[in-house]
């Protein structure tokens, strides 16, 4: 039977037993996409910069995920350092975010125990960043530890304006992540967009920007496609992820990505957009053709 042939007869009889009761309307959904997803080539758009964080797919040996991805379309990886990017540059991806230079999640800018670390850190990531002919590395503010909004405010501005030049002069972009502190990451500091876009502002260099992670903030703070365009020129990156859960983002969660998508390309935005959801699928690579699908608009 010709594939085609045959995905038709498939869908027919799912939906034949859908029709008799034996399986609910979203289940049968996402086997549906998954079966096409899985067989299908993408033809997208080229509105959106696709990408894809590694972590999400670490289950799958790093050369067959970059063959894979490739094929979908994906032109870039998000969260990958330097030992990665020559099997990337194989595969003509484009490393968009990297990473590397980081302590951790936790010990970050904003406590100044951890400067010189992190100062030596970036030093040596950030012209290996540039060498490779990238230019976003990320950074993390670190946790409270009981510390006030100023202190780490003070903290981080620090810190970072001693990396400033280096990163100028290299083309390099620092982008701290916006993460939620309400369900993954407690007690983390840089958790809502206006305590970022004061630090952006304290900083006070193009050099120095935030990653929006559409996930954690929908978590912590919601609001997004105003906050999108209200804060867009402090963003150099967005992430996604489906809320609750972190899985899938499709019509099993609460966030509308075509939207959200749309509200991106509307402000002129020309970044990569990453998506960082935990596929719940078997076929984890149908699972993510199907977010980009989405956000491809």
């Amino acid at each position: 039977m010709k594939n085609s042939s045959r995905r038709s007869a498939i869908k027919n009889i799912m939906l034949g037993t859908v029709a008799a009761g034996g399986i609910s309307s979203p289940a049968i959904s996402n086997i549906i996409a998954e079966k096409n997803d899985s067989v299908s080539t993408l033809q997208l758009k080229g509105n959106i910069n696709h990408s894809v964080c590694r972590w999400c797919y670490d289950s799958i040996p790093f050369e067959q995920f970059c063959k894979e991805i490739k094929e979908i379309g994906i032109k870039a990886i998000d969260l990958v350092g330097p030992k990665d990017w020559e099997t990337m540059k194989k595969y003509g991806l484009y490393s968009s975010m990297c990473n590397g230079a980081e302590i951790n999640l936790i010990d970050g800018f904003n406590d100044t125990t951890f400067h010189s670390k992190l100062i030596a850190n970036y030093t040596e990531m950030i012209p290996l960043v540039a060498k490779a002919g990238y230019k976003n590395l990320i950074c993390f503010s670190g946790s409270k530890r009981g510390k006030d909004a100023e202190t780490g405010l003070n903290n981080c501005t620090e810190g970072l304006k001693k990396l400033i030049p280096l990163a100028e002069r290299h083309g390099v972009t620092l982008v701290m992540e916006l993460l939620n502190s309400k369900v993954d990451h407690k007690d983390y500091q840089c958790d809502n967009s206006t305590w970022g876009v004061e630090l952006c502002k304290r900083v006070g260099s193009e050099n120095f920007k935030l990653l929006y992670d559409i996930y954690h903030m929908q978590i912590d703070e919601g609001d997004v496609i105003r906050t999108i365009r209200d804060k867009h020129q402090y963003f150099a990156h967005y992430h996604t992820g489906g809320v609750p859960g972190r899985n899938e983002i499709n019509d099993t969660q609460e966030l509308f990505y075509p939207a959200i998508m749309k509200a991106i390309l509307d402000t002129g935005f020309k970044g990569y957009v990453a998506q960082e959801f935990i596929p719940s699928w078997p076929d984890k690579i149908a699972a993510l053709k199907q977010g980009i699908t989405i956000c491809d608009v």
